[in-house]
């Protein structure tokens, strides 16, 4: 059996493989919070578009659909109320991995042997008579031991922090908003 090595071990962790995983795995995280954060930005400012399957068809459409709250007796949007979608960022990632391994291996020769004497005295025909048996048996045992154990445990963290919308979005939100407020009534 090959003997294994700790720095063979070692060098099979796949490093590279678990720090590209974690990367593409917040951009992708990245992503559908900035994508959820727009719908919600859309529908903040009072109308959004949601995808309808049709029932019968199978079809899908795209539906808009208006998202205003009735305050002092006016439809308006939450944007129109001062409210802000808000955005999320990751900004700090943290990859820590342990790894233990460890084997050991050993050797054992054990050799036993007893003695063993037994007298006996017998009158019979002929007088008294002594015989004397001695047996002595021999064990012999090896064995050789192989031990190995490997242990790991890994941690991944993220931090995640709301942002303010940027700007930009905010000013397009409003000039969308305005566009869509009905003309005031001349009196």
């Amino acid at each position: 059996m090959a003997r294994p090595s700790i720095g063979r071990e070692l060098s099979d962790v796949p490093f590279g493989e678990m720090i590209t995983s974690m990367g593409l795995a917040i951009a992708e995280a990245q992503y559908a919070m900035d994508e959820t954060s727009l719908r919600l930005a859309q529908m903040m400012g009072g109308e959004y578009e949601v995808p309808e399957v049709d029932p019968i068809t199978g079809e899908i459409t795209t539906v808009t659909k208006k998202s205003l709250v009735k305050f002092d007796g006016e439809e308006m949007s939450l944007i129109e109320l001062g409210f802000t979608p808000t955005f999320y960022q990751f900004t700090e990632s943290l990859i820590e991995i342990k790894v233990s391994i460890s084997f050991t291996q050993s050797s054992e020769f054990e050799r036993k042997s007893s003695t063993k004497t037994i007298s006996a005295m017998a009158g019979g025909f002929l007088g008294m008579g002594m015989a004397r048996a001695r047996t002595t048996s021999v064990s012999a045992r090896y064995a050789n031991k192989f031990n190995y154990s490997a242990e790991g445990s890994s941690l991944m963290r993220t931090k995640i922090l709301p942002t303010p919308a940027p700007a930009v979005l905010e000013e397009r939100i409003r000039a969308i908003v305005e566009r869509n407020k009905p003309a005031a009534a001349d009196g």
